[in-house]
């Protein structure tokens, strides 16, 4: 079953985003990691798959804002799927990105977050390989906000190539 879901989302986002654009203004971003690294109880492999839309953006004092969709799995079926910002800096060929995307979370057979509403901050480092691709790493912590009747949240780390279309 998750081999079926990720290959569809794949499918769909490459020949979405390879239609659309010349310009290389969408990407996907492959991941894989390690989700709630912080409890040995919990942890789990993750899987992931992002989109990128750099042709929706808004510039603002933090630089320009683009879209950012996706969603991720774990080993222990605990889905989250979420939808928000992201930021991107350049230092040189290096890449600095931070978002921000609330989401949807099924425990599955994973850690309890204490609600189904949850918050995903991360930050990725990347480095430019040729135009329009990057390989990178990335930091995120899940939290609920105190939504729930308990807020464990969850650190993870992550392995990333970005792909642009």
């Amino acid at each position: 079953m998750k081999i079926k879901f990720l290959t569809f989302l794949i499918s769909a986002l490459l020949i979405n985003t390879s239609v659309l654009s010349e310009e290389k203004k969408y990407g996907v971003n492959f991941y894989t990691g390690m989700f709630d690294f912080s409890d040995d109880g919990k942890k789990s492999a993750l899987y992931g798959i992002e989109h990128q839309n750099e042709n929706l953006f808004k510039d603002t004092i933090f630089g320009r804002i683009t879209p950012v969709t996706g969603a991720m799995i774990t080993q222990d079926s605990a889905a989250y799927f979420y939808t928000g910002i992201e930021t991107n800096y350049s230092v040189g060929r290096l890449k600095i990105t931070p978002s921000f995307t609330p989401g949807l979370y099924r425990q599955g057979d994973g850690k309890d977050l204490g609600h189904p509403l949850e918050f995903k901050s991360e930050v990725q480092l990347s480095l430019d390989l040729s135009e329009g691709t990057n390989l990178g790493m990335s930091y995120n912590h899940v939290s609920n906000a105190s939504l729930g009747d308990k807020n464990p949240g969850a650190n993870s780390y992550m392995f990333n190539f970005l792909k642009k279309f």
